[in-house]
């Protein structure tokens, strides 16, 4: 049984419906260079990871590591499709994780969200929403705040470090992609869990040999509650 003092929620595809629409944009700004990749292949070598570095990935899995254009310029463009794609975006959280957040809260376990997002475009997610620090979270942890993104622990270790929270064992990382999970396990939390709703199917990320795989967030209710 773990007693967990800090749940880390990933953003995007684990608290906020967005419905992929950065992975769809990343697809985008990558295939006006000259590359006709699927919003599979984006997800699959992209998630979780911060945009710049997801680029590089996606392109050198696509062995275009040579041939490729520049990835900066590609990142550039990203970022204002981006920002004109989430003007126009209504955003919302899944189902039954306010209620969750809620729950937490009561039990006296506090919340971090982490995301490789930068702070303006996680900002914007949580303005759009009506999410407030504070309220439904208690420390935002983007990739501008460390040096080193997923799968690397630097965003868990820094959101314990903010939170005062020191026995890693007592923490639990959830998300959406095998990079969250792997991030957890770099960090050596406690539980590690994958859901279902963003970017990896059950069998990626099974692969990972998370703590839990769900359908949806608002299950860890029952479990990490019973299990704290």
């Amino acid at each position: 049984m773990h007693t967990i003092e800090l749940a880390v929620f990933d953003m995007a595809g684990t608290t906020v419906n967005e419905d992929n629409v950065v992975y769809k944009t990343l697809q985008k700004a990558i295939n006006k260079k000259g590359f006709d990749l699927s919003l599979d292949f984006v997800l699959e070598h992209g998630a979780g990871k911060e945009k710049h570095q997801a680029i590089k990935d996606i392109l050198k899995a696509n062995d275009a590591v040579d041939s490729s254009p520049n990835t900066s310029e590609i990142f550039e463009d990203f970022k204002g499709m981006l920002k004109q794609a989430y003007q126009e975006l209504e955003v919302s959280s899944y189902d039954g994780v306010p209620e969750l957040l809620e729950s937490l809260k009561k039990a006296n376990i506090k919340v971090a969200l982490n995301t490789g997002y930068d702070k303006n475009t996680a900002q914007l997610l949580l303005d759009k929403m009506g999410w407030c620090q504070g309220v439904q979270y208690d420390a935002l942890i983007t990739a501008d705040d460390v040096k080193l993104g997923r799968p690397n622990p630097d965003m868990i270790e820094e959101a314990m470090n903010l939170l005062q929270v020191t026995d890693a064992q007592k923490v639990l990382k959830a998300g959406d992609s095998i990079i969250d999970i792997q991030e957890g396990k770099n960090a050596h939390c406690g539980m590690t869990v994958g859901v279902t709703s963003g970017a990896h199917n059950k069998s990626q990320l099974l692969s990972a040999n998370p703590t839990h795989v769900l359908a949806s967030l608002a299950e860890l209710k029952d479990i990490l509650l019973k299990e704290a």
